[in-house]
């Protein structure tokens, strides 16, 4: 890696639409429609839809050719065993049939703004980004696959809008190197994904605490792009104080295609932001204090000193002639050694709670 790393300055609040997505903001829950639109302009608004109605801030969608993203010579030469591997057709057939039309991109945009969910798309080729910028998405989301395509890091960082880079199967050195590529353009408004890359990938895999390495090398802001069954991932991902999580989704898990095994239906997707929502409440503040509802607890639960015997006026306290009893309604235990061999100065009860004003 070259030079320091702790000399970046990126945001650490950005706008995206009408949203701050940052420290101390609601996370910014994504979902990926990836190839589940299952070749239908209808479905894909259905995910949006139901992407809305449970909650997500953003439906993305994947816009790539076949023809510029894959090489089926390329492909075919080798012996894949991954999922890539486990397709009945040849990777670029999948892709073809994979591919959002150019066509729908504006449509499935305004229907977006519509029924009030923030629409974006991963650009793979230059002329998608600007058909992107041109419909007026408000970030960009570059998957894991191209860190290392630094020229069209540099195409899209230009565009001057807020960036979540993915950084799957990559190294730190590879991820310091895509950093200060966008960094050179001068665009500061970028949220770094730790993410694995496999479909499904393993929770035991997650590499959670990359996160925090991510923070202290950088200094930037972090999320995750989770392609992990069920939402431990996800919840972790979010105490660790990531702003911003990418969930593949689908409306049938059982569809035919490359990505609905993987993904959320939209119950699961509903309970997962429900239980993000909990759980950023549950987090809280840093500082620690005695909340509203532990103001009776703080007393029932706690001791004090209480008089074993009745105590006369002017009798020197001893300490056998004292208890440390619930509830504290009188002097907190520790202080027990300043009051042992003071003088009372009214009559004390057996049973009562020792007050700082019974004595001299």
């Amino acid at each position: 890696m070259k030079g320091k790393m702790k000399n970046l300055s990126f945001l650490k609040e950005i706008k995206i639409g009408k949203r701050k997505v940052g420290i101390n903001h609601p996370a910014y829950i994504v979902v990926d429609a990836g190839a589940n639109f299952n070749n239908n302009l209808d479905t894909a608004k259905k995910l949006a839809y139901e992407a809305k109605k449970a909650g997500a801030d953003v439906i993305k969608y994947q816009s790539f050719l076949a023809k510029k993203i894959v090489s089926a010579r390329g492909f075919d030469s080798m012996e894949l065993k991954g999922v890539h591997g486990s397709w009945d057709q040849s990777v670029e057939e999948v892709f073809k049939k994979a591919e959002l039309p150019r066509k729908w991109h504006l449509e499935l945009a305004n229907y977006c703004k519509n029924i009030g969910i923030e629409f974006t798309s991963s650009p793979y080729d230059f002329e998608a980004v600007d058909l992107l910028d041109e419909i007026g998405v408000s970030f960009f989301k570059i998957g894991s696959g191209d860190i290392t395509w630094h020229e069209m890091l540099r195409y899209i960082a230009k565009k001057n809008k807020p960036i979540a880079l993915a950084t799957g199967a990559s190294t730190l050195a590879e991820v310091d190197e895509a950093i200060r590529v966008i960094e050179e353009t001068g665009n500061k408004k970028l949220i770094l994904l730790q993410c694995i890359t496999n479909y499904p990938s393993k929770v035991e895999s997650a590499n959670l605490n990359v996160m925090k390495t991510y923070s202290q090398a950088f200094d930037i802001l972090t999320g995750y792009s989770d392609h992990s069954p069920g939402d431990t991932v996800v919840l972790g991902s979010i105490a660790l104080g990531g702003c911003f999580i990418e969930k593949h989704f689908t409306l049938n898990k059982k569809d035919t295609g490359p990505d609905h095994p993987h993904s959320m239906e939209p119950k699961e997707l509903a309970e997962m932001i429900k239980k993000i929502r909990d759980l950023e409440k549950a987090m809280g503040s840093h500082r620690k204090i005695v909340v509203p509802e532990e103001s009776e607890t703080v007393i029932v639960q706690r001791r004090s000193l209480y008089a074993n015997t009745d105590i006369k006026k002017g009798q020197k306290i001893l300490k056998r002639n004292l208890s440390v009893l619930r509830p504290a309604l009188g002097i907190l235990p520790k202080f027990q050694k300043e009051i042992v061999g003071r003088i009372a100065n009214k009559n004390i009860e057996k049973g009562s709670p020792i007050k700082w004003d019974y004595l001299k």
